[in-house]
């Protein structure tokens, strides 16, 4: 199987590091790497990137429903922990923040650390696993709040810790 990206594409450069970006996430990455975070990949459709796979692979047909409208981005993991720290202190505690660090709110953002078994890539080794990626899938209506928020941290603007609505996670709300 072959892939081609089905999404059209932006070249983004920072500091040496070069790459054709899908065009709805490269401002995103940009201030990414701007930022100093290192990526591995990323989509600005998981759904209609993989909807061709459906042919081939029925099983995906879940997938592809599930992800279209989400965008991801694939980081080392130390760069994906300090991305989303980034995230969270340079805008609100609000409905945004609760969909990035809570699994039960609407439109929870999925964040995965994915282990990998060396063997994956050179079969003829025994296999090893490390966990090299961690994965940040999110809704596509949040990429401009996230583009702002990143370009809030590269400016130095950083929002105080206050309290949270939780209300949508099931926390009662606090007076």
């Amino acid at each position: 199987m072959t892939y081609e990206n089905v999404h059209p594409l932006r070249t983004v450069t920072v500091n040496g590091m070069t790459a054709e970006i899908d065009e709805l996430l490269a401002p995103v990455v940009e201030l990414t790497w701007r930022n100093g975070f290192r990526t591995f990949t990323s989509c600005q459709d998981a759904g209609e990137s993989n909807a061709s796979w459906v042919d081939i692979l029925p099983h995906m047909a879940d997938y592809v429903a599930r992800r279209t409208g989400w965008a991801f981005l694939d980081f080392p993991v130390d760069d994906g922990l300090a991305f989303l720290t980034a995230v969270a202190k340079s805008g609100p505690r609000d409905a945004f923040y609760v969909r990035m660090t809570h699994w039960a709110a609407p439109d929870a953002w999925d964040v995965k650390v994915k282990p990998m078994d060396v063997a994956m890539m050179r079969e003829a080794e025994e296999s090893f696993f490390e966990i090299r990626l961690l994965q940040v899938c999110l809704p596509v209506y949040d990429l401009p709040e996230l583009e702002r928020r990143l370009a809030e941290y590269e400016a130095g603007r950083l929002v105080s810790p206050a309290s949270t609505d939780w209300t949508t996670v099931g926390r009662p709300r606090r007076a």
